[in-house]
């Protein structure tokens, strides 16, 4: 059966979704990854998944986008895909009209958290519901990341109760170890970002975008360090230039915490950037169901997160970590001091992080879930004609 992934671009394919892929194909699909070509193709394609382009945007762009949904219909109505899985807002939208024009038989969409929440305007709100809702109609299965987005979608009448089902989020747990970090890893990462041994460090991971909640760490940062002056702050993650809320690390100079900041960039060793962290921090305005937080929990890391849904779902108050109010500076520098101040409080969420990721954050847990939704669709739709 050929199936083919629809993400905005081939990032997502490559950090978001590669286990997966492999792991469909080694059950005996013929996956495909469809998305704006990039710089992480040979990565796919060296893992042995086939990559096809469709250049998209990934922010509302009227004529781009039209000109987008009639470049993917032509390609799927070419390659004649069994089953098309799509992922993210615009490819959610775009991606599933695309495939039910092609003619594709099985169409499932990943929603990783609704682009819609309620500090939005309602103007707003109420168009990209409207979207939702449209995309929704192409859809055989909508499959959530968290619970709390299918009572959003059924309390705003986006689709059907029986057509939206819990999927859960999931890592590698075998690689998110602590165990699995040598020693001399950490040494020579904690020398090349210039980190002292002997003073704490709590982490960030994540896009460097306002909606990561960035500006809010940075904030409450120079509460922090009023406290604790030894405090570092170790941020990783890549640049975002194509968002309208990109940052550059100039911005922690602007707050007068730049001395105190360590931008790593993207990283290939992520097991060993965790290990650095003493606490994990994503203050994030919106998120489906973040993996940050649960790679923290992996590693032993308490967690510090937004109380909004998703980061619900990753971090439980008082076990592996502490929820802070939406863009409350004073409540999120506090939450950070109590965990840094407090080494047993802090010792033992980090414990209980790591048993929470492997009963419930196993990607193949969630694996699992999508081939036995693959091979229910398949067999009513394919099969059967």
């Amino acid at each position: 059966m050929k199936v083919a992934h629809i993400t905005t671009i081939d990032l997502s394919l490559r950090y978001l979704l590669l286990n997966q892929l492999c792991s469909l194909q080694a059950a005996g699909y013929e996956v495909t990854g469809i998305s704006t070509p990039g710089p992480y193709v040979a990565e796919l394609e060296a893992a042995g998944i086939r990559h096809l382009a469709a250049p998209m945007t990934r922010s509302l762009t009227p004529g781009q986008d039209l000109a987008a949904l009639a470049r993917l219909t032509r390609l799927l109505r070419r390659e004649r895909f069994a089953l098309v899985h799509t992922h993210n807002p615009k490819p959610g939208l775009i991606g599933q009209v695309a495939a039910r024009w092609a003619g594709v038989p099985v169409v499932v969409n990943t929603l990783h958290g609704f682009y819609f929440h309620e500090h939005m305007r309602p103007l707003w709100r109420r168009f990209y519901i409207q979207m939702e809702k449209i995309a929704a109609r192409h859809s055989d299965v909508i499959l959530s990341q968290n619970r709390e987005d299918i009572q959003t979608a059924l309390a705003e009448r986006i689709c059907r109760p029986d057509q939206i089902k819990w999927l859960g989020n999931g890592i590698d747990v075998r690689r998110f170890d602590r165990r699995s970090v040598a020693q001399a890893a950490l040494d020579a990462s904690r020398a090349e970002l210039g980190l002292d041994p002997a003073r704490p460090v709590a982490g960030f991971v994540g896009r460097m975008v306002a909606e990561k909640g960035l500006l809010d760490l940075l904030a409450a940062a120079q509460t922090v360090l009023a406290q604790m002056p030894d405090v570092q702050f170790l941020l990783v993650g890549p640049l975002d230039d194509a968002k309208s809320d990109a940052l550059t690390p100039a911005v922690a100079a602007a707050y007068g915490v730049g001395e105190a900041c360590h931008f790593a960039g993207m990283r290939q060793d992520m097991p060993t950037m965790y290990a650095l962290m003493d606490l994990f921090v994503l203050p994030s305005h919106r998120e489906g169901f973040p993996r940050a937080p649960m790679e923290a929990s992996a590693m032993g890391v308490p967690c510090v997160v937004t109380d909004i849904r998703g980061c619900r779902e990753a971090v439980e108050p008082g076990v592996n970590g502490l929820l802070a109010p939406l863009r409350d500076v004073d409540a999120l520098a506090s939450a950070i001091l109590m965990l840094l101040q407090d080494h047993r409080r802090a010792a033992q969420m980090g414990a209980r992080g790591r048993q929470m990721a492997e009963a419930r954050f196993d990607e193949q847990l969630v694996f699992g879930r999508v081939k036995a939704e693959y091979a229910r669709l398949l067999a009513q739709k394919v099969t059967a004609s």
